[in-house]
């Protein structure tokens, strides 16, 4: 399945729009363009997402840099 611009407009096919809506943001990386697709209601998301975490911010804060140093390998 291709995407095709055309006049500065992408072209999204009509199978990818159901599936993952109507809006999306534009990600430049490196070598590459990125299309991600934003929820309807971002918000409402977010509370779906995480409505099972426990942790508070700081202890959600610690986690994600303890990790992200594991993965480093440091």
């Amino acid at each position: 399945m291709s995407i095709k611009a055309h006049d500065g407009r992408i072209y999204i096919p009509k199978e990818l729009r159901e599936k993952y809506g109507e809006h999306f943001r534009l990600i430049e990386c490196k070598d590459r363009l990125v299309l991600l697709p934003v929820a309807e209601d971002p918000l409402e998301e977010l509370r779906e997402e995480w409505d099972d975490v426990d942790l508070s911010v700081e202890e959600l804060k610690e986690k994600a840099l303890k990790e992200g140093m594991e993965e480093a390998g440091n």
